[in-house]
């Protein structure tokens, strides 16, 4: 009777033994590679949408300080679109070199280069984590699933 809530099995290569579960408005589980085997355990709780398996492979790229990973996004077996990630590896409190991040990105994406992430207007002066990294995926892909559920009009 109760209606279900999604949670997201997600893995990074940089941290390719640990596990990240994100729950639908909710927290992030961080657990070791083992976790995929417990879900396949508790399959009489939990449905598999395998049909919804999104990813993103690319290239990792280092330039001085700056880590930059682009990614081709895809559903499946087709694309849908590109990521790129980018890091300043001397900061750990994302809000203090933002600005600097900016700079950065503005440089090879022009106007193309994001505003503000929301993950960090709850983490104002705190330490940024992966778990944080997996979230800002997670919008990403969410916001290319429903690119792909707007039906098409007619084209004649």
């Amino acid at each position: 009777g109760q209606t279900g809530k999604l949670m997201y099995v997600m893995h990074n290569s940089e941290y390719p033994l640990s596990c990240f579960a994100l729950f639908e408005n909710g927290p992030c589980l961080i657990a070791d590679a083992n976790f995929d085997i417990l879900m396949v355990k508790l399959k009489g709780f939990f449905q598999n949408a395998k049909a919804n398996k999104i990813e993103s492979r690319g290239t990792r790229y280092q330039y001085c300080d700056f880590l930059v990973k682009v990614g081709t996004v895809t559903m499946g077996p087709s694309a849908r679109g590109i990521s790129v990630e980018v890091e300043y590896c001397p900061c750990v409190i994302a809000n203090d070199c933002w600005n600097l991040l900016m700079e950065f990105m503005q440089s090879f994406m022009g106007n193309h280069a994001p505003g503000i992430p929301s993950v960090f207007g709850t983490k104002h002066d705190s330490i940024y984590s992966p778990a944080d990294t997996m979230v800002q995926y997670m919008e990403l892909f969410n916001k290319i699933r429903k690119q792909q559920q707007v039906p098409v009009a007619g084209i004649r």
